[in-house]
């Protein structure tokens, strides 16, 4: 009777164990991402001149609504020959039949040691003036701004500063040793999303390190719909009324602004919380579990919301820009589906996760209205034709501005305004 307890505890010991046995011998299977994402660079009341814009970035249509795709797959199976992977996919997509998921090529990269004696650079310590603000409404927060000043703090206040909240961690598929990765676009395919392209439907993906992978999407899951702000509205004190059309599948926004006083030196942001949170870990892909936490939390705005006013804090030629985001729904598929029975083993062959954005950038300055110096230089040309003074050097221009030895300075169009923002 005596050893009945000692008999007792090993069995639930080797219970414990079997069951961690158990969980260890669970395989390793395939992983597959799609991330989907709408982005809109347009500006309201957007001229001509900024066609030009997006060459000097290096990029194609990089102002208007896009769409974007990126697919991943990782398995923990190596073929004996060369990795082959496609994604079939519906008409309502139009891309053709199916998307190449390659492997991309490693290049190792030639290790060169640093020399005896020679030491790293130092590195300056930055001095920069932050002016951080928050929440939507007509004027500054009580509180506000909170002001960081690195020439008087050390690189732990500095980083306390900016600490908001933190997202669940995602880790989408990538090459890493003894795993079979694929993706798209790549070297070999970069095939352009068409405006009208959808991807309600059925998806199958196929390859010789993978069981197939079928599964299908709704319109939850399809492309969001493209932020498309209306025009500025600024108050006599200076606050930005920023509006925006409702995006029938979005789940959550936000939104981040941030400009530069030439004056002083200053760098200014702002962020839609009501509570102080610069959002740098929020302008991302989100899980539905954050997006809700995060609005409880009213640091997210409220999918039932279509507008937020900036306070007065970006001045007359100060630059700005703002960052909004709008969140979407997620799925997340396993197969075969977890068994009802807890003592039933599971044996996972797949799983495939899809998340979803629609984003946007838009300069906060006034590009529409009658108040608009370029609106009111137009009617100036129209209606009064410019002539040059008698006895001046000007010469009158197609569009009513004037250049020359004897001009004043012109004032500045969105397209030089950009160039301060972005500094080119």
């Amino acid at each position: 009777m005596r050893t009945l307890p000692w008999i007792v505890c090993s069995c639930a010991s080797l219970s414990l164990v079997a069951a961690a046995f158990g969980a260890e011998k669970q395989k390793p299977y395939p992983h597959y991402w799609l991330s989907i994402a709408t982005s809109n660079q347009s500006m309201p009341g957007m001229p001509s001149e900024m066609g030009g814009v997006a060459s000097l970035f290096g990029k194609k249509n990089m102002f208007g609504p896009r769409r974007d795709l990126l697919l991943q797959l990782e398995s923990p199976r190596v073929p004996g020959e060369t990795p082959k992977a496609d994604h079939e996919i519906p008409p309502g997509q139009k891309m053709g039949a199916s998307l190449p998921l390659v492997t991309p090529v490693s290049e190792k990269s030639e290790y060169v040691p640093q020399k005896r004696g020679e030491t790293p650079e130092k590195v300056e310590k930055p001095k920069v003036r932050m002016l951080i603000y928050w929440g939507c409404g007509e004027k500054i927060g009580k509180g506000q701004p909170k002001v960081i000043d690195t020439a008087k703090m050390d690189l732990v206040a500095f980083g306390k500063a900016f600490a908001g909240r933190t997202p669940t961690h995602h880790t989408p598929p990538s090459p890493h040793a003894g795993w079979t990765y694929g993706e798209w676009p790549n070297k070999d395919d970069r095939t352009e999303i068409p405006a009208e392209s959808s991807m309600i439907g059925s998806h199958v993906v196929k390859g010789n390190y993978i069981p197939d992978i079928s599964f299908a999407l709704d319109k939850k899951r399809d492309f969001m719909a493209p932020v498309q702000f209306s025009p500025l509205q600024k108050s006599a004190e200076g606050a930005m009324t920023v509006e925006w059309k409702s995006i029938p599948t979005a789940i959550g926004y936000f939104a981040t602004a941030m400009g530069h006083n030439q004056d002083t030196g200053e760098s200014i942001f702002w962020s839609a919380s009501e509570v102080q949170d610069l959002g740098f870990g929020l302008q991302d892909y989100l899980t539905p579990g954050d997006v809700s936490r995060f609005i409880k939390e009213k640091v997210i705005l409220d999918p039932s919301k279509t507008t937020c006013t900036i306070p007065p804090i970006f001045k007359d030629g100060q630059a700005g820009m703002m960052q909004f985001i709008a969140y979407g729904e997620e799925l997340n598929l396993v197969q075969p589906p977890k068994p009802k029975d807890p003592k039933k083993r599971w044996d996972i062959d797949w799983s495939a996760k899809v998340r979803l954005k629609s984003t946007a950038m838009m300069p906060l300055m006034m590009t529409s209205g009658d108040d608009s110096p370029r609106k009111a230089r137009s009617k100036k040309s129209k209606n009064v034709p410019s002539e040059p003074k008698e006895g001046s050097n000007e010469e009158s221009r197609p569009d009513g501005e004037n250049s020359g030895a004897g001009s004043s300075k012109p004032e500045g169009g969105i397209s030089d305004r950009l160039r301060g923002i972005f500094g080119f």
